[in-house]
């Protein structure tokens, strides 16, 4: 591993994983962390209960579809949500630069409080640290999120068996390429897919059938996937004719010269579900907004312990993950 850190470090890929497994889980180990999942489950008085933390420094902070307040809100609800919680209650720390305007963080607070009533869910707990001009790139923030879990929700890569599908709950790489044109000054005419995944992943679940879910954000689709190969020992063919990209966003990765399956989204999930069960969870997922365009883009294979995609002209190519930086200060 490096003995530096770069932003690759940050980016969801290889260097994250050697930093996390060679500095963090080094240091804390336990059975628990060492899921590595988004979010932990664990007992407590009886009680099934799912933690998951985060930080958000996207740059820019307001963008085509969202803002740094919004998205801290939906990404920790999202971290709960794909893990079969119900998320309840939240804390948020705000590291501020020195000089921002009042009326900034009012405008951020603001969207934080409309996410969090979509989201049926509050804020209890709160910290605020200011810090000198130049030193924080204007605000940071830090979200906990604690919900509760049914007993009757077991999700674990565990269950993974050959002949799984795998579904992707709609088109994928929407706020990365946001984030992208807005950097570039590139105008576009999508927005980011920042939104919660809360509801949708309820009636999956009811629909049961379902073994494993992310949201699939740094990395991209091809870095979850690769997780979830990691995880489960079985390998994933995925179609590429059935991944569902915006022509406009495959048009801005292009000419930036990105590949959308590496590209973060915001308000997307991608879930293995059993294949007796697939008609179900997609028919459950086409009558939710947030699941209006899931499609079933692969499945679960038991030779190789790799992601493959065959592409639209029969041809398969190994599908790695993310290896450097990509894009930085992504959420």
């Amino acid at each position: 591993m490096s003995q530096r850190i770069t932003l690759a470090h940050g980016a969801g890929g290889t260097r994250t994983e050697e930093l996390v497994k060679g500095v963090f889980l080094e240091a804390f180990g336990n059975p628990i962390l060492e899921e590595l999942s988004d979010q932990a489950t664990v007992e407590m008085e009886g009680k099934r209960v799912s933690l998951t933390t985060d930080s958000y420094v996207v740059s820019p902070l307001f963008f085509r579809g969202g803002d740094i307040g919004k998205l801290s809100v939906y990404g920790t609800v999202n971290d709960l949500s794909v893990g079969g919680a119900t998320p309840v209650y939240m804390s948020a720390s705000f590291i501020i630069e020195e000089g921002t305007e009042l009326s900034l963080l009012k405008r951020i607070a603001e969207s934080m409080r409309d996410a969090l009533r979509e989201c049926n869910t509050r804020i209890v707990t709160a910290d605020t640290k200011v810090v000198e001009r130049g030193k924080a790139d204007t605000l940071f923030i830090n979200t906990t999120g604690v919900g509760l879990v049914d007993d009757h929700v077991e999700l674990s890569a565990t269950n993974i068996e050959e002949g799984d599908v795998v579904i992707l709950s709609g088109t994928v790489a929407e706020h990365g390429a946001v984030i992208l044109a807005e950097r570039a000054d590139i105008d576009i005419p999508f927005r980011s897919d920042c939104a919660p995944l809360n509801g949708l992943t309820s009636v999956m679940l009811r629909a049961g059938g379902v073994k494993l879910m992310r949201d699939v954000t740094r990395g991209g689709l091809a870095t979850i996937l690769n997780e979830f190969v990691d995880a489960s020992g079985k390998g994933i063919i995925i179609e590429e004719g059935l991944v569902p990209i915006r022509e406009d966003v495959r048009g801005v990765c292009e000419i930036l010269g990105m590949d959308p399956l590496y590209l973060a989204c915001e308000g997307r999930l991608v879930a293995i579900v059993s294949p007796e069960a697939a008609d179900r969870v997609l028919h459950a997922m086409h009558c939710h907004p947030m699941g209006r365009g899931a499609a079933v883009v692969g499945r679960i294979v038991a030779q190789g312990r790799a992601v493959i995609l065959r592409t639209t002209m029969g041809v398969e190519r190994v599908v790695g993950k993310l290896s450097g930086e990509n894009l930085p200060r992504i959420c």
